[in-house]
Order: structure tokens, then C-alpha cells, then sequence
């Protein structure tokens, strides 16, 4: 099983490349969606690695993906900028998917 990185900066993806994770850099929605969806139908893809700016360019489909498909597993990460609203956004899936808001 392998793990894929899509980011927005080089810094990131060469941190990821230094420990072992291949990637790529992707600055706008189409970009992140198609390599998304090759990624999706790889079946030796198991994690999906995604700077903040990247989930939030393209989260619709993010947020799809993460509630009905069961592999690959897709993180968001923080990139050098800091952290995001990752814990804002987990709330907003637990809410989404119990119906109950938290």
C-alpha cells in the first residue's frame, strides 16, 4: 500500500518526498480533482495526504469521497502556513453524517 501527498507548495512535497511519499503540486480545482480521481481508482493507493488549501479548494468532492467510499483514506494536513480548521471541519462531518449538531 502506498500514500500520494497533493499539495499546494513545493515545501511540502519535499518534505513528504524526504519521508518516502510521493506527490505532486496542484494550484487550481480541476488539477486537484482529476488527480484525485487517479488516485481513487488505484488500488495500491491506501492514504491521500491534502494541504488545507487544497481540501478547501476542492471540498465538495473531498467531503464526498471521505463519506461514501471506504479506501483510500484522505487526511488533511496542515502545510507551512499553520493549520487550518481541521477540528471545525471534522465537527462539520460528524454533524453531516449523525444529523446532529455538535
Amino acid at each position: 500500500m502506498k500514500a500520494y501527498c497533493i499539495s499546494d507548495n513545493t515545501d511540502t512535497k519535499t518534505g513528504m518526498r524526504l519521508a518516502g511519499i510521493e506527490g505532486g503540486v496542484f494550484h487550481d480545482r480541476e488539477a486537484i480533482v482529476k488527480k484525485l480521481d487517479e488516485l481513487i481508482h488505484d488500488p495500491e493507493i491506501a492514504i491521500i495526504l491534502m494541504t488545507t488549501k487544497c481540501v478547501e479548494m476542492a471540498g465538495d468532492v473531498v467531503s464526498d469521497y471521505k463519506l461514501n467510499l471506504p479506501k483510500p483514506l484522505i487526511v488533511e494536513i496542515a502545510d507551512r502556513h499553520g493549520s487550518g480548521n481541521i477540528g471545525e471541519t471534522i465537527d462539520a462531518y460528524i454533524s453531516e453524517a449523525i444529523g446532529i449538531k455538535l
